[in-house]
């Protein structure tokens, strides 16, 4: 049995299978992010969500063959790697898990394990990607840093084009009312207690307002329309970053995926940055997602323990997955 945890900055995602592909378990339960819970309250519920995992299969943690435990910021401070790898220690054997950067989770779930690029566009935003047992990074320096692309830059972005558009910097569009509507605002200035405040300040409710400018698109913005094209060309400019610190050669075509929330809630970032990674002519091969990220760090649990899935267990989880 393999165990799978994709930690995001909103929520926990944990996926349990079996070598012959059946989904045994699934559960999602808050985010285990230390940086928003602190490391005893993020290990509590790393642990809890694990256990009522494996509590709907029936399966005593030891009976687990091998688990990756996907986290928020994980290699992101080396002081703080060793604690986060501590972890699970309480219920799962230590030779029995890995944990790692939740990108991985992201990758492993869209590509099923196989050499490429992924990228993930949620509350931040990454890529990432392996080539022959190498593995690179590019993007998730955090809102403050970048993020570009992500649900907390698109809001930025946006409410900073409503600023625009409001004092006269520029024209006007379904964005304007869109946003004075949604917030009730009557005196344009107001914008800023709800951004300033104590829920704007958190980052998971700031990046909401990125469905503002998603839906101005969609009333046809044309500059909110702009802001969800530059979205798509910084996540095409991180894999194309990628592929360099991957040395892949010239020839090579890449294929490359996605996931997260401003994928699966924005049809628009996604047909754009479909088109954008065409128009690039570097090589790159888009590919649909063929799984989730808690299944696919269920699938890189597996190829841990060096017991990859079949392709006949790999079309048994697709069949699974495709039913629920």
């Amino acid at each position: 049995m393999f165990l799978g945890v994709d930690g995001g900055g909103t929520k926990t995602a944990y996926a349990l299978i079996d070598a012959a592909g059946r989904i045994l378990a699934r559960h999602v339960g808050p985010s285990v992010s230390h940086l928003s819970e602190g490391f005893v309250h993020a290990k509590e519920l790393l642990i809890g969500g694990i256990g009522a995992t494996l509590a709907k299969a029936s399966c005593a943690p030891t009976n687990v063959t091998f688990a990756f435990v996907g986290l928020p910021a994980y290699g992101e401070d080396s002081a703080t790697t060793a604690v986060m790898d501590d972890m699970p220690s309480s219920l799962l054997e230590t030779t029995h898990y890995r944990c790692g950067n939740d990108t991985v989770c992201s990758w492993a779930g869209s590509l099923a394990c196989r050499d490429g690029i992924s990228v993930i566009a949620g509350t931040g935003s990454v890529a990432y990607g392996q080539y022959l047992g190498r593995e690179a990074r590019a993007g998730g320096w955090g809102e403050l840093i970048g993020d570009e692309g992500s649900a907390y830059w698109i809001a930025r972005e946006g409410l900073n084009l409503f600023s625009r558009m409001s004092d006269g910097r520029a024209q006007r569009g379904p964005l304007y009312e869109l946003v004075r509507a949604r917030l009730g605002l009557s005196v344009d200035l107001d914008l800023c207690a709800r951004i300033y405040g104590e829920s704007g300040s958190v980052r998971s409710v700031f990046a909401q307002f990125a469905v503002l400018v998603h839906e101005a698109a969609e009333a046809g913005d044309a500059q909110a329309v702009a802001v969800f094209d530059r979205a798509a060309q910084e996540l095409v400019e991180c894999v194309s970053a990628v592929r360099r610190a991957l040395a892949i050669p010239a020839g090579a075509i890449v294929p490359v995926s996605h996931s997260g929330g401003v994928f699966n809630g924005a049809a628009r970032l996604s047909d754009t940055f479909h088109a954008t990674l065409e128009a690039a002519k570097s090589g790159f091969e888009y590919r649909a997602p063929m799984y989730s990220p808690e299944i696919g760090a269920a699938l890189y649990a597996a190829q841990l323990a060096g017991q990859l899935l079949s392709e006949s267990a790999l079309e048994m989880l697709t069949q699974q997955c495709s039913a629920t």
